[in-house]
């Protein structure tokens, strides 16, 4: 063979082991310190309900960071994947510790809201900083954005291998090469490692329980799945309207994450409980062995969507992991399966159907709970997936494949809000 087609071969490799150890390590070390900063300012305000209170007044704060600095942060994920599908400017470096610093004043002071929007904007925004310093063209920018995707979703969650299928199945494969897919599994598992270095616990979930392999259980598991579904639709549907009703009718930025929290705040006061703000990982937690009020999942919905609606920053999935497990919670009073085997296929159910990624669900889920309910999980996860209409959480995923065949066929026949 050729010397220098082995040396030019070897110098590719080399460029990639180290864009990847770069992006993983830092976005790993972002990660932790962001989980960190998480749970330091949930006991804050776990600890001083009255905190809650200035919640508009942190909102006031996100607004006015957001509408001074650069206006293309304001898109969060939806910039990145604008970003991959047509590649135009840079990714501003200026998202990661904003959303950073936005996320965790949403969180002190009591806004309803995850956090994988946080670790994947701060890895997309790193991942970007090698853009300039290897000199990477277009096509080899959007290998980097998918890198960023992958170590930011697997450092948060603890979850290599949904984190590096997730930035690949997001953006649906498209221009997807198989280098792609050997880097992503690449920086998502230098990403995980980083954060275990840094000795960052994830929380962890159990399904003691499976029901036995027959047609009758299928049959449940189909039924619980549709709603699934349909909590995935409800909760996209209910994120964009509350965003745009914000966008008409308060027309100066910042004030809308002000009003915003005065609304949470109220709601908060006249319920008597802060369960559905937050992360909500105790009642993740909780659901897997009690049995939750059929309404908490609906509530949670409408807290997170009226939340990041109003311009609060954080992520979706968390909340999503809620409304899930709390569905399939509260299902299990009526279904005839075990509570936690429901409470996890909702779990990752509910957020196949919102991001349109049954397989990285599927994955996760695997991960989360053995392989030994993975045929449960996939089975799940695909039904979600089909049943939760045909826009999710990110407004710029592009959804190819047979659903969106499927949906295209349904609007044709006059369901256009599906």
């Amino acid at each position: 063979m050729d010397f220098q087609k082995i040396k030019k071969t070897m110098l590719i490799l080399l460029k990639w082991l180290s864009i990847c150890g770069l992006i993983g390590i830092f976005s790993g070390s972002a990660s932790a310190f962001f989980l960190v900063a998480l749970e330091y300012v949930t006991q804050v305000r776990n600890h001083n309900s009255w905190i809650i209170w200035f919640l508009p007044f942190g909102g006031l704060l996100i607004g006015y960071l957001y509408y001074y600095l650069d206006a293309r942060i304001t898109k969060g994920n939806n910039l990145l994947l604008e970003e991959y599908n047509k590649p135009e400017k840079k990714i501003p470096f200026l998202m990661a510790p904003v959303v950073l610093l936005g996320t965790l004043i949403t969180h002190l002071f009591g806004g309803s809201a995850g956090r994988e929007g946080t670790a994947v904007q701060m890895g997309g925004a790193i991942a970007d900083l090698c853009t300039p310093l290897f000199k990477l063209n277009d096509p080899e920018r959007r290998i980097l954005i998918i890198l960023g995707i992958s170590a930011g979703f697997a450092s948060v969650f603890g979850t290599p291998l949904a984190g590096a299928l997730f930035a690949l199945e997001v953006v649906f494969f498209s221009k997807i090469n198989f280098k792609s897919i050997i880097l992503s599994f690449t920086v998502a598992y230098v990403a995980y490692f980083t954060v275990e270095f840094w000795n960052i616990k994830h929380t962890h979930y159990s399904i003691p329980l499976q029901p036995e392999f027959n047609f009758t259980s299928l049959f449940w598991i189909l039924n619980a799945s549709i709603l699934f579904g349909f909590a995935a639709l409800l909760f996209s549907r209910t994120t964009h309207f509350w965003g745009k009703l914000f966008s008409k009718t308060i027309k100066y930025p910042p004030l809308r994450p002000f009003i915003g929290g005065i609304i949470i705040v109220l709601a908060v006061y006249f319920l008597g409980t802060t369960k559905y703000i937050g992360l909500g990982v105790p009642m993740i937690v909780e659901a897997f062995s009690i049995h939750n009020a059929p309404y908490d999942f609906l509530l949670k919905i409408l807290f997170t969507g009226f939340t990041l609606g109003a311009g609060f920053k954080g992520g979706e999935v968390t909340p999503l992991f809620f409304v899930g497990a709390t569905l399939g919670s509260a299902l299990s009073l009526v279904i005839p399966l075990p509570i936690a085997f429901l409470a996890g296929l909702g779990f990752v159910a509910v957020f196949s159907g919102a991001t349109h990624t049954p397989i990285a669900c599927t994955a996760m889920g695997i991960e989360l709970f053995g392989l030994h309910n993975g045929f449960y999980i996939g089975f799940a996860c695909i039904i979600a997936y089909f049943f939760s209409g045909s826009i999710g959480i990110y407004k710029s995923q592009i959804v190819k494949g047979p659903k969106s065949i499927l949906y295209q066929s349904i609007r044709k026949k006059g369901l256009k809000y599906l």
